[in-house]
């Protein structure tokens, strides 16, 4: 009895001792971590036992794919529906202002790789397919892009090598008549984004989206009386300067060649090419929705410049890069390269064709090859001429290389 009497007390201390430590267990359960603070070392208990913080950090940390996918989603949705109701006021004859692209959205997208990523692409291009390969592929691009392969001089595809050799197809030479009526034809196969007379030193690259002509172009250092002539506080004095002849204007042309079009481009007329300006720059996708939406997206990109001059003055066609397109080529030029590695941001070059040995520059002739892509672009055309002349164009419509832009 006394030993009973004795255990009582000691039994009840136990207890509740035993109830504590599973109720701070199970608190410690609840909340998933367990502080000790005797001492440096902080233990952690969760779950089945001991953890170390480490393990925990990985479980606590935030996982940034999900979260970027559903913010991605989002606003994705969210410019959907933007555009879905700038449809519904267009279709009711309302004018819908451009959605331009602040400079935060063109720096962020400036941090994509696109000018490696084209390189990469490039070389892919030249990497020699098996036979067996060959049509299963082409076949596939034929039917996304709707290439027509009854224009292509070679129709078989097994005999093209590569993507490069596909994309670069030449034309049978009655495929693309040239017109001999109007003195400018369209350079490529495309799309008319926008065309129309320069103003104000600014061009529309699509309606209501506008970049600089200067910006575009470059300082007019290839000819030699501007350091007497321009004056600096004029910003439409160097739209002024192209101008040449009295009684004539400056216009321009944005041809924008697809995927799936002649990748291609021709001499828009007949005109000397005296010299060559090579923007290295971004290659950005040049698709009417991007034009639309980022302002001076071609001064953004790397563009090859070729001026001179035509029966009515001076005279110009510019090349556009775009993503996957970081090779442009010149036929008659060997020195240009174009998407180098390394360039120093808002740099050119410029080349001079007019030498001791050929004062006259390169002569090209109406419709005459002269360079191409290797996957769809943009050209550019800025030319003066008398202010009568007249665009035969809609904007949007399809043009093939050898039709006529317009007349006098």
């Amino acid at each position: 009895m006394p030993s009973c009497k004795m255990s009582a007390p000691l039994l009840k201390v136990c207890c509740a001792r035993l109830i504590g430590a599973n109720s701070c267990w199970l608190l410690l359960r609840t909340q998933g971590i367990r502080w000790c603070q005797g001492g440096s070392q902080r233990t952690v208990f969760g779950g089945r036992g001991l953890r170390n913080p480490a393990s925990l950090g990985l479980q606590a940390r935030v996982r940034p794919l999900p979260i970027l996918i559903a913010t991605g989603s989002g606003y994705m949705g969210y410019d959907q529906y933007g555009r879905y109701k700038d449809r519904e006021l267009e279709s009711k004859g309302i004018e819908v202002p451009p959605r331009i692209a602040n400079e935060a959205q063109v720096a962020l997208y400036k941090t994509i790789p696109t000018r490696l990523l084209s390189r990469a692409w490039g070389r892919l291009n030249q990497v020699d397919l098996p036979t067996w390969l060959r049509k299963p592929i082409y076949s596939l691009y034929i039917w996304t892009f709707g290439v027509n392969m009854k224009e292509a001089a070679v129709e078989d595809l097994h005999q093209y090598r590569n993507l490069g050799e596909f994309f670069r197809r030449k034309l049978k030479p009655q495929a693309r008549p040239v017109c001999d009526s109007h003195c400018v034809i369209s350079p490529a196969d495309g799309k008319i984004l926008h065309f129309g007379r320069v103003k104000n030193c600014e061009v529309e690259q699509v309606k209501g989206v506008t970049y600089s002509l200067e910006t575009f172009l470059g300082p007019h250092t290839w000819a030699e009386s501007i350091a007497l002539n321009r004056n600096e506080d004029d910003p439409t004095n160097f739209q002024d300067i192209l101008v040449t002849k009295e009684g004539n204007a400056l216009f321009h042309c944005v041809v924008y060649l697809a995927p799936g079009d002649y990748h291609c481009f021709h001499s828009p007329t007949d005109w000397r090419v005296a010299h060559r300006r090579h923007f290295p720059g971004s290659l950005m996708s040049v698709n009417p929705g991007v034009a639309r939406w980022i302002k001076e997206l071609f001064c953004h990109n790397e563009r090859v410049v070729l001026s001179g001059e035509w029966a009515h003055g001076f005279f110009s066609l510019t090349a556009v890069g775009a993503t996957n397109v970081g090779s442009i080529r010149i036929y008659f030029d060997k020195e240009l390269r174009t998407n180098l590695p390394r360039y120093s941001k808002g740099s050119f070059n410029d080349f001079s064709y007019v030498s001791n040995n050929n004062q006259e520059g390169i002569s090209m002739r109406k419709g005459e090859h002269l360079g191409e892509f290797n996957l769809g672009s943009t050209i550019v055309l800025l030319f003066e001429a008398p202010k009568d002349f007249t665009f035969n164009l809609k904007a949007g419509q399809k043009i093939r290389y050898g039709e006529p832009l317009g007349t006098m």
